[in-house]
C-alpha cells in the first residue's frame, strides 16, 4: 500500500485550486426532448336508459349509445330486445321483432313518431309505455315548442296509438339519480 506525502495529500484535500460556492441558479433545468402533445380524450359513449320488463315491470338498463340524440339508433336497439346480459338478469320485451327497420320523425314540432313497420296489430300498452320511457328520458329531448309536452304517436299497419312522453311511470337509475327528471 502505498503511503500519500503531505504535500500529495494537501493538493488532494484542496482540489485543483478551484474555491467553494453556494449554488448559482442559471436558468431552467436540462431537458430532453418534448413528449407528444397532448390529445384529446376520445368522448365516452353516452349511456341511455332502454326500458325493458322485469317481472312484469317497467326497468331501466343502461346501454352505451355512440349518439344519445339520434332517437332512431336508440328505437331500434330497444327493438332489439334485451342483450345477453340483461337477458340473464330475466329482462324480457313486450315489443314485437320488426322484419324491417323503424323510422322516428318529429312532426308539427311536439309529435314523436316512431312507425313500425309490418305490424298489423297494435303494440300493448306495456310495449307503448317501453317505446314512451326510452324516449322520455333519451339525453337530449326533442324541442318543447311553447311549453307543449311532446307526445309519441306509435304506428304500424293500419293502426296508430298515441301517448304523453310524460305518461313513463318508471324512474330509471332512482338510486343514484341518474336520468332522474
Amino acid at each position: 500500500m502505498r503511503r500519500l506525502t503531505a504535500p500529495a495529500l494537501l493538493l488532494v484535500l484542496t482540489g485543483c485550486g478551484v474555491p467553494t460556492s453556494d449554488v448559482i441558479e442559471a436558468g431552467s433545468p436540462a431537458s430532453g426532448m418534448p413528449g407528444p402533445a397532448p390529445t384529446e380524450a376520445a368522448a365516452e359513449p353516452a349511456t341511455v336508459p332502454l326500458f325493458f320488463l322485469t317481472e312484469g315491470e317497467l326497468t331501466a338498463y343502461p346501454r352505451p349509445a355512440g349518439d344519445a340524440a339520434d332517437l332512431t339508433s336508440l328505437i331500434r336497439l330497444l327493438l332489439e330486445g334485451p342483450n345477453e346480459k340483461e337477458g340473464a338478469t330475466s329482462a324480457t320485451t313486450d315489443l314485437p321483432r320488426l322484419a324491417g327497420a323503424p323510422s322516428v320523425t318529429l312532426t308539427d314540432g311536439a309529435t314523436i313518431t316512431v312507425t313500425l313497420p309490418d305490424t298489423p296489430t297494435p303494440v300493448s300498452r306495456t310495449a307503448l309505455l317501453q317505446l314512451t320511457c326510452t324516449i322520455h328520458y333519451a339525453a337530449t329531448p326533442f324541442p318543447q315548442p311553447s311549453g307543449e309536452t311532446p307526445r309519441l304517436r306509435v304506428t304500424g299497419t293500419g293502426w296508430t296509438l298515441t301517448s304523453p312522453t310524460t305518461a313513463c311511470p318508471a324512474k330509471p337509475w332512482a338510486e343514484t339519480g341518474a336520468f332522474d327528471r
